[in-house]
């Protein structure tokens, strides 16, 4: 690994990468390390990203080893004074939407009653994250950072792990930033996780009707805050093709908004939004 520290500290991967191999995951084992000039050496995951592998065929049997490897992080990685996924943070993500997204790309000015609403929706979003168990989160558990690896998954890009809402990662594994899936398959899978983390003792819901809008509504803050992260990634960074999955997420948005009454006043927000919208993502 090479990174520069003026850009990015080796310090938080190395001590993540540890919790997690301490546990009996497979993630990189840090054989040396140059702090000073951001330069690691760790074992090879391989070449394989799951999301170049994964397919309709092979999903159910992948997934079900992600599944395994995520409840146990779960149960038995080390969250000991990892950040907490707390109202702040979660806050400064969803900002991302109407600072990136809206603003930046779609060219729209909030109106103030306009501001008032999403700052309802924001709360709403907020109290059901902070409503759940908190449990060690990956934060970016999804197929691009998990490799083909022996024992599989090879798990990556852990730096940012938190104490936080047990749905996360569920979420986004399964409701992907890179690859969709038929929704009712992805409720069947949830649930499978959901009946998996009740046998390995984790504080998931008993009732299979609140652990689906849990994961909706907390899939609808990430789906919030990876727009505005694309659209910052575009106009800050210069790297429009990330923009091309937008479309993905407001199918996410939809979904959730049609089944969640909770969300109706995110569903008109987003109307009003698009109707003045430059472009039509």
């Amino acid at each position: 690994m090479d990174a520069p520290p003026e850009r990015e500290a080796t310090g938080p991967f190395v001590d993540i990468a540890g919790r997690l191999r301490r546990a009996g995951l497979n993630a990189p084992e840090v054989l040396a390390e140059d702090r000073e000039r951001g330069f690691l050496l760790l074992t090879d995951l391989g070449d394989r990203p799951w999301h170049q592998v994964l397919d309709e065929h092979n999903a159910d049997a992948m997934f079900g080893e992600a599944m395994t490897a995520l409840s146990k992080m779960q149960c038995d990685a080390d969250a000991t004074s990892l950040p907490d996924y707390d109202a702040a943070l979660l806050l400064r993500e969803l900002s991302l939407f109407p600072d990136w997204f809206l603003a930046r790309h779609w060219g729209v000015e909030p109106t103030e009653s306009e501001l008032d609403d999403w700052e309802m929706v924001c709360m709403t979003l907020i109290r059901w994250a902070l409503d759940q168990p908190a449990v060690f989160v990956h934060r970016d558990f999804m197929p691009r950072n998990l490799m083909v690896s022996q024992p599989n998954p090879g798990i990556l890009d852990f730096q940012d792990a938190v104490l936080g809402p047990i749905s996360y990662d569920p979420v986004c594994l399964l409701r992907d930033a890179f690859l969709s899936w038929p929704p009712d398959r992805v409720d069947a899978w949830l649930e499978d996780y959901r009946k998996r983390a009740l046998a390995d003792g984790l504080p998931v819901p008993e009732d299979p009707q609140l652990w689906r809008r849990t994961c909706d509504l907390m899939g609808v803050q990430r789906h919030l805050k990876v727009l505005g992260i694309f659209a910052r990634i575009r106009y800050r960074d210069g790297k429009p093709r990330y923009l091309e999955d937008a479309p993905r997420f407001f199918a996410y948005l939809k979904a959730a908004i049609d089944r969640n009454p909770e969300l109706a006043l995110l569903d008109r927000l987003l109307g009003g939004w698009r109707a003045r919208a430059r472009l039509d993502d």
